[in-house]
């Protein structure tokens, strides 16, 4: 089986030309080919420019200053804010919190709104198939306060046990859903908007965890209506150690600080303090401001390009993956089989083949491919094994590689047998 490049909605070489690491050798004479892009994105030349400029010609710290270097930084800080906002519709810049990334994200929500509102009696009700990261701040969370943590099941086809979740909403008393837009290991994209109307429907909130989601798609907070929305930067083609918390404003305003220092004051005595407002109160000290920066030019990029078109492309190549992986013997593929109904990730073991041994012989043909539990070890173990092997594809990829991905499995193979 092959396939051309003329079904793709852009033009893949201008793109990936864009990116200078696509263009090195990963071992001598072997072309880099990335497969793991659900742990971590590349970055085009623009956004690196952007970070590298910050440094060379305005590098101040924001907010503090009068000075030009320092309005200067301020100026492309509080943009980046909002071509975030545009970019997943909030309804105003005070909803769009910099953060380190999803992971601080959620703990924000956890511990200042969780730490405030929930107590022994309630549910929050999570999914089997959840990253660590909307895991384990609420069992650290449900042991302080005493709430109690309940998880939504899978069927067979790797899809969210729908039904359950409506039991759970109408027999428990949930305060807070809590859930992935799109499973890092199954690709399962759950109806995040028919859930939030649920929840609601029920008294709760939901919080989305969009680090899967808001670079692969189009995601439209408002239309979803989450009452927050975690995502970070750099598996969005954005720079590393910056993230986003979108929260509704009353939701926010509402919600006590939960980092405290500098900028999130608006009066520090002796006695007492009171908070800056929106969205300051939730970013205490010295931001990631070239990070920061940095998103925003990612953001950029991908407007460009679409975000309708980078899901286009990317259920094409999914698609020819799960084909291509489908062909070969031995391979158990995880997670819904229709590329058109999953995200960009394609996770699989393969014969008797250990995953971390399988990625190192990928590593020798050049193919960064994921392997282990990909942080997510109740899902593998609700699944029945230790650990997969993911490669997962973004708007750069090209379906040569996924050819390269097959003929790399088949050498694998050989090499066990031998």
């Amino acid at each position: 089986m092959s396939m051309t490049r003329q079904a793709f909605p852009y033009d893949l070489d201008q793109v990936r030309a864009d990116f200078p690491i696509l263009n090195q050798e990963h071992h001598a004479g072997t072309p880099l080919i990335y497969l793991d892009n659900a742990a971590s994105s590349q970055k085009p030349l623009s956004v690196i420019e952007t970070i590298d400029d910050y440094y060379r010609r305005y590098n101040a710290n924001v907010h503090r200053g009068i000075h030009k270097l320092s309005e200067e930084a301020t100026v492309a800080y509080e943009a980046a804010r909002v071509k975030v906002r545009k970019f997943i519709n909030a309804g105003s810049k005070r909803e769009v919190i910099f953060t380190r990334g999803t992971t601080e994200s959620i703990n924000l929500v956890a511990n200042s709104w969780g730490r405030a509102n929930l107590k022994p009696g309630d549910v929050v009700l999570s999914t089997v198939m959840e990253h660590h990261s909307n895991i384990v701040p609420w069992q650290l969370l449900a042991a302080e306060k005493g709430f109690t943590l309940r998880y939504v099941p899978i069927l067979s086809d790797g899809t969210l046990d729908m039904d359950t979740l409506r039991q759970e909403l109408a027999t428990q008393p949930v305060r807070l859903v809590t859930i992935m837009h799109m499973s890092n290991v199954l690709g399962t994209i759950n109806p995040v908007a028919e859930i939030a109307r649920l929840a609601h429907e029920h008294g709760a909130l939901i919080l989305v965890d969009g680090a899967q989601s808001v670079p692969h798609m189009p995601v439209d907070v408002q239309a979803i209506d989450a009452d927050f929305l975690a995502f970070s930067g750099h598996k969005m083609v954005g720079p590393t150690g910056v993230g986003i918390l979108y929260g509704k404003r009353d939701l926010l305003e509402t919600m006590p600080p939960w980092m405290s220092g500098g900028d999130m004051i608006s009066r520090v005595t002796l006695e007492g303090s009171t908070w800056n407002d929106l969205p300051y109160k939730f970013e205490a000290g010295t931001p990631n401001i070239a990070q920061a920066i940095g998103l925003g030019a990612a953001v950029d990029y991908l407007s460009r390009l679409g975000m309708k078109q980078v899901q286009a492309h990317e259920q094409i190549l999914t698609e020819y993956m799960l084909e291509r992986l489908a062909e070969v013997p031995g391979v158990t593929l995880y997670g819904p089989q229709n590329g058109a109904n999953r995200g960009a990730v394609a996770t699989f073991r393969f014969a008797e083949i250990h995953p971390h041994d399988l990625a190192q012989l990928l590593d020798a043909e050049g193919i960064a491919v994921r392997a282990g539990h990909h942080c997510a070890m109740p899902l593998h173990d609700y699944l029945g094994v230790g650990a997969t092997a993911r490669a997962s594809v973004y708007l750069y990829n090209t379906p040569v590689e996924i050819d390269a991905l097959i003929e790399g499995l088949y050498k694998a193979k050989k090499v066990f047998a031998g």
